[in-house]
């Protein structure tokens, strides 16, 4: 079985987010490590070279032989996209989709924002208070 790339590091968050070339996409992930440390109440920790990542679960898939640690939740200001990885699932709760305002998603985990001021911060805040309370639920959480 090949090792899962993504993994956690000691690399620091602060030079990460710091070195996210585009202005409005670098203030947004400062903003974005601000909300994730308040709602989840766990440390960042860099996942790879480009996810800020709190809280640890491990997983085991039902449809193969991999299985791995993989972060709680967290975020990745990409070029492209904000992208915040709702581990229990985006589709979860269609009404609060409704309620954040303009974004896109995956058929799983991921929630892609351009801009924060295109959200309501208040919903993003429930569902990442959702999607953890569900993986507490899920899995053993470290």
């Amino acid at each position: 079985m090949a090792e899962i790339k993504t993994q956690k590091n000691n690399a620091s968050v602060s030079a990460f987010l710091n070195s996210v070339e585009d202005k409005q996409r670098r203030e947004d992930g400062k903003k974005l490590l601000k909300i994730f440390k308040e709602v989840t109440g766990f440390k960042p920790v860099m996942w790879g070279t480009s996810i800020v990542g709190f809280g640890q679960y491990h997983y085991k898939s039902e449809r193969s032989s991999q299985e791995g640690d993989w972060p709680l939740t967290g975020f990745s200001p990409r070029k492209v996209n904000l992208t915040v990885y709702i581990m229990s699932g985006v589709k979860r709760d269609p009404t609060l989709l409704k309620k954040i305002g303009k974004h896109t998603s995956s058929s799983g985990s991921c929630l892609y924002i351009k801009k924060l001021e295109d959200i309501n911060i208040s919903v993003l805040k429930t569902i990442i208070k959702n999607s953890v309370a569900e993986m507490k639920k899920r899995y053993k959480v470290s």
